[in-house]
């Protein structure tokens, strides 16, 4: 394996950063995704957001709505549409468990990223809770009590050594 086949191989498509941000993620599942061919080319060009992407379970089917896939420049006319549905492949336990935890428990499914694997695209969804306002606050305010006690940690040792 050559060293692009294996950076190619982990490459991350596209990151849901807010996912973090809004949600308590609780739980992660990987699922393949049905694609075209020319969405195929534009997520290897990095052209996809999964910022206001979120996941139905219907009919005992997953799948992905409002994730932008742009059309693939050098395409014809036969480019696929940008926003539409697209059925994410999950084993028949993976969707009962999705199932319950949307339907009862109340919780979104979100998708965290896209990303190769074994020369498939692969979905990252994630089973979330949405965050109020404080615990939003709440996490930003521990984020940036752990950074300051990093950097006090690493003076201190600068200092002393």
């Amino acid at each position: 394996m050559s060293g692009k086949e294996r950076k190619e191989a982990n490459r991350s498509f596209a990151v849901n950063r807010p996912a973090e941000h809004f949600y308590h993620l609780l739980e992660r599942f990987e699922a393949g995704i049905e694609l075209a061919g020319t969405e195929v080319k534009s997520i290897r060009e990095g052209k996809a957001n999964l910022k206001e992407g979120y996941a139905v379970v219907k009919n005992g089917e997953v799948w992905l709505r409002d994730c932008h896939i742009s059309s693939y420049t050098p395409g014809s006319h036969l480019n696929h549409d940008p926003l539409r549905p697209r059925r994410l492949l999950l084993n028949r336990q993976e969707i009962h468990k999705l199932t319950g935890g949307t339907q009862e428990r109340g919780l979104t499914l979100i998708p965290t990223r896209l990303y190769a694997k074994n020369n498939l695209i692969k979905c990252e969804i994630a089973l979330a809770k949405g965050k109020k306002v404080f615990d939003r606050r709440e996490t930003s305010r521990r984020r940036t009590i752990d950074r300051e006690t990093a950097q006090a940690i690493q003076e201190h040792r600068r200092r002393h050594s």
